[in-house]
């Protein structure tokens, strides 16, 4: 019997009871989307294998494709809904397949190198640093992803564009509004606007760097003259998206989690040499994307975990259960920042692998430490019971924080 899915989180910390049993009866489980029936990937071998398969296919164009299948809205343009972003989902390579998909990834790859990324440290270090010094300056409370999660990453993707600095505002309350309760439907047209707003602004930008090409990463894709206006205006919206909304609500639940845990974070800020590992167990343990970054099709016959899938069929990649398996990490549903976590695929696999993923460990890495050493005595002012979680978001997170110290 196909297992209807997608199946809703009910827990802070974990991944939908149901996953559990999923990974004990196969690596592969049929399922029911609203569409139509699809195959789900439950373990973590098995979600490495498809994911670096070349012969599955990432692009909604192929027929097949399961992001058709989970398609529950209007089509653009009907019934009040948004038509796109002014073309520039021309550079969502995301959706592409090589050799397309390559062509984005070969001029990106060397903006987001750990040399490339330490070279941007100081400067997120800096951001973090005013953030806290607001914080504090404001009193003895805050909304923590108001006033730290979401500034952040906003903060730090107008650094490596080369945003101005007296645009700064404009663009974080704009990215504020497209991520921020993007789930609710009286806030559908707030966030289609938001979206619009942005595109049209990076479109500035691009035409600026046209122009005038800096040394920042838009001067370095415009200069390259092997894409399009649109193409770079969708490619950089693409990176403001997925690197935006992750960490944003990636530092907040970290926080907590962390707060949850004493004596870990007391290891952490005695040794601060356990932060990386600590940052990457944090990834696992969450995994906040879990499957909507991970939506395949096969494109010719081929054999997962002993079941053969068809050309055609469509397959989700569970990365929260791959995350939570067994097989790979030793007491999965444990908190543990000894563990070696750096096999998890919170960040994918293979050529898909998220291109951001260097500069997402150094935010959090940045952030959470400095956190806790400028403010040690920090505390969640609620009962987790008490906190607003994204349940029904495509990434998991929390819309409010409330911390005092």
């Amino acid at each position: 019997m196909a297992h209807p899915f997608p199946i809703k989180r009910t827990c802070p910390v974990a991944p939908p009871d149901e996953y559990a049993a999923l990974r004990a009866e196969a690596p592969l489980v049929r399922a029911q989307s609203p569409g139509g029936p699809l195959w789900l990937v439950t373990r973590h071998a098995e979600a490495r294998q498809v994911l670096i398969d070349p012969t599955v296919s990432t692009s909604p164009a192929t027929p097949g494709h399961p992001q058709n299948l989970m398609r529950t809205a209007p089509p653009p343009g009907e019934e009040g809904e948004s038509e796109g972003i002014g073309g520039a989902e021309a550079g969502f390579f995301i959706d592409m397949d090589p050799p397309e998909h390559t062509r984005f990834r070969r001029l990106l790859i060397p903006e987001f190198t750990v040399r490339k990324i330490k070279t941007m440290r100081p400067g997120i270090q800096r951001i973090v640093d005013a953030l806290i010094d607001d914080m504090l300056a404001a009193g003895d409370r805050a909304d923590l992803v108001e006033a730290f999660g979401l500034p952040v990453p906003s903060l730090v993707i107008c650094q490596l564009l080369g945003v101005p600095y007296e645009e700064r505002e404009f663009f974080q309350s704009r990215t504020r509004t497209m991520v921020r309760d993007i789930e609710d439907p009286e806030r559908g047209a707030a966030v289609n606007r938001a979206m619009q707003e942005i595109a049209e602004f990076l479109s500035g930008l691009v035409t600026a760097a046209e122009k005038s090409p800096g040394d920042d990463l838009l001067g370095v894709l415009v200069s390259s003259g092997e894409l399009s206006h649109q193409e770079i205006v969708g490619a950089i919206f693409l990176l403001l998206v997925a690197g935006h909304e992750t960490t944003a609500n990636m530092i907040p639940l970290s926080v907590l989690t962390l707060l949850r845990h004493p004596d870990q974070l007391q290891e952490l800020k005695a040794d601060p040499e356990l932060w990386p590992a600590a940052v990457e167990e944090l990834l696992r343990y969450h995994s906040i994307v879990d499957w909507i970054a991970f939506d395949r099709v096969a494109t010719r016959d081929l054999v997962v975990g002993g079941q053969e899938v068809k050309a055609g069929e469509a397959i989700f990649v569970l990365g929260a259960s791959a995350n939570r398996d067994e097989r790979a990490f030793e007491r999965p549903d444990e908190f543990d920042i000894h563990r070696d976590s750096r096999h998890h695929v919170a960040f994918g696999h293979g050529v898909h692998q998220c291109l951001g993923q260097n500069l997402a460990r150094a935010e959090l890495e940045i952030a959470l430490r400095t956190l806790f050493t400028r403010i040690p005595d920090l505390r969640v002012e609620a009962a987790d019971e008490e906190l607003s979680f994204k349940y029904d978001a495509a990434v998991f997170g929390l819309y409010e924080l409330p911390v005092a110290w």
